[in-house]
């Protein structure tokens, strides 16, 4: 991606970020059904957003729609996956092989979406050696000769709440840039990193309280 285009993503707003891969993969499932164009409010009525917001979203993506026709999907769909990243292949690492981990290693998905995890890490010395989804795990003290090998920018965590500050300073040290953050824990991390919380936990809170709200 070109240097005005990042400059450009950055000034997207986090909720348009959310929202354009719910376009991207309705778009796939039109795309595979054949069909050719789609309107604002076609992909409003499915996602369940404003028309005028999908609109105001897909402006930032600097792709015009047809009037009374709508928008290319084959177009729509190249542009989406180009501006979001998917395109290019980020290499990974994966910290913590336990079953949350373990799991992120089969996930064969992930790297259609640009994020290619090329080795996993984990204290357990039994695991290293071995691997999963044809994806190597080490032990951690292996984790600077794997970096200067694989030079890896981004770190997935999947360690124990009490392991995730300090794994965080290990391998913010070792040379990674950003992190998507598994755990619970807030980790803490210098103004140049990338952090991406993604916490089961507190989705699994909202979805309890609302689930409470409507049973009272």
């Amino acid at each position: 991606m070109a240097n005005d285009e990042m400059k450009q993503l950055w000034k997207v707003p986090e909720p348009t970020l959310r929202r354009l891969p719910w376009y991207l993969a309705f778009l796939k499932l039109m795309k595979g059904r054949g069909e050719t164009f789609v309107s604002s409010t076609q992909i409003a009525k499915e996602i369940n957003v404003d028309p005028s917001q999908v609109a105001k979203d897909l402006s930032f993506v600097n792709i015009s729609g047809k009037t009374r026709v709508g928008y290319e999907i084959c177009t729509l769909v190249d542009v989406l996956e180009d501006f979001l990243g998917f395109t290019a292949q980020h290499k990974a690492f994966l910290f913590g092989v336990g079953s949350l981990g373990a799991a992120l290693l089969q996930d064969s998905g992930l790297k259609q979406y640009g994020l290619e995890i090329v080795a996993g890490f984990d204290v357990r010395r039994e695991l290293a050696g071995t691997r999963i989804n044809g994806i190597p795990v080490y032990h951690m003290d292996d984790f600077p000769a794997k970096q200067k090998e694989f030079g890896a920018t981004i770190g997935v965590i999947t360690v124990p709440v009490d392991k995730a500050q300090e794994v965080t300073d290990h391998i913010i040290t070792g040379g990674i840039k950003a992190l998507w953050n598994f755990t619970p824990f807030r980790i803490r991390v210098p103004e140049d990193i990338v952090v991406q919380n993604t916490s089961m936990y507190a989705h699994l809170a909202v979805m309890f309280n609302r689930l409470n709200s409507i049973n009272h």
